[in-house]
């Protein structure tokens, strides 16, 4: 099927926020179409299927692509349009949410975000920086939030796993389970070609503000600054790590002097057994190089 000039493809995870995903889709799709526009709406059993068959629909042609569910479909639309003229859509619906937060776009309230969709339609695309992370071996995935690449990478990686508690407490779940563990690990950090070792409870990577549903990791950065804010926790204790942990939620652990930000445009990020998530997806191991992108994604939004 061929889309018309006012043609939009929307990709719906059914499974966001345990299984509301589908409905808030539906939504999206009638909205738009009672809006006059023509809409390819996708849902598949499985993300990679969801992913090969929205490739599949935006190089028949479509104006836009509207993802439905959390940062994980925010992070399909950028590796699939970053670079591109094609802007994205976001209507939140999973459990994070930290790039439609970000992006000043409504949470929790299906019928306002909808709105503001219809809104940006009609007007010039938000323009915004994506990152690029480059994997050994030539190849390499876009985010648009929050790299995390530590302790707070191990703790994603459980909580991705774990189908309860839902929303932000999920995370703090996670991440008391893995304290019983907590160690600082050896980094290797090249910001802007200069080279650090340091010993670390966490490397962060921040385009924008938040992961893990409002965690304010990195509470200063910007979506269009062509800058990254570079994250670096020095070892703690559990004592006070758990003292820190909570001021997370405010981005007032900045004040901490044992938390450092750099800002830079490329970060290489060096550590022996570790795997780095980004937009709550599941990256790679590390090595990783990094680099920001300037204007290489549009977005239909505020």
């Amino acid at each position: 099927m061929t889309t018309t000039p006012r043609g939009i493809v929307v990709a719906v995870n059914p499974s966001a926020a345990f299984g509301k995903g589908g409905a808030v889709g539906a939504k999206v799709v009638s909205a738009l179409r009672a809006a006059g526009l023509e809409v390819t709406a996708l849902t598949e059993p499985s993300f990679d299927a969801l992913v090969a068959a929205t490739r599949r629909a935006i190089d028949r042609g479509t104006t836009a692509l509207v993802v439905v569910g959390g940062d994980g479909m925010v992070n399909l639309g950028a590796n699939l349009l970053a670079g591109s003229t094609i802007p994205l859509g976001i209507v939140p619906s999973g459990t994070g949410n930290d790039t439609a937060r970000g992006l000043g776009i409504p949470l929790g309230d299906t019928d306002a975000a909808i709105a503001v969709l219809l809104d940006a339609i009609d007007r010039p695309p938000r323009v915004i920086d994506a990152v690029r992370a480059h994997a050994p071996g030539g190849t390499h995935r876009w985010f648009v939030g929050v790299l995390a690449a530590g302790f707070d990478a191990v703790v994603n990686e459980r909580a991705n796993l774990m189908r309860w508690p839902r929303g932000r407490s999920r995370y703090t779940l996670a991440l008391l389970r893995e304290l019983a563990v907590l160690r600082p690990r050896h980094y290797r950090l090249v910001l802007d070609g200069v080279e650090m070792e340091t010993e670390a409870m966490l490397v962060s990577v921040g385009n924008n503000t938040s992961l893990g549903g409002g965690m304010l990791v990195t509470p200063n950065a910007l979506l269009d600054d062509g800058l990254l804010d570079v994250l670096v926790v020095q070892p703690l204790s559990r004592l006070a790590f758990l003292r820190i942990f909570p001021r997370v939620f405010t981005g007032t652990h900045l004040t901490d002097p044992r938390v450092a930000v750099y800002r830079v445009r490329t970060i290489a990020i060096h550590s022996e057994g570790l795997v780095a998530y980004a937009d709550g997806e599941r990256i790679g191991p590390l090595p990783l190089e990094i680099e920001v992108v300037p204007g290489a994604l549009r977005v239909l939004a505020p």
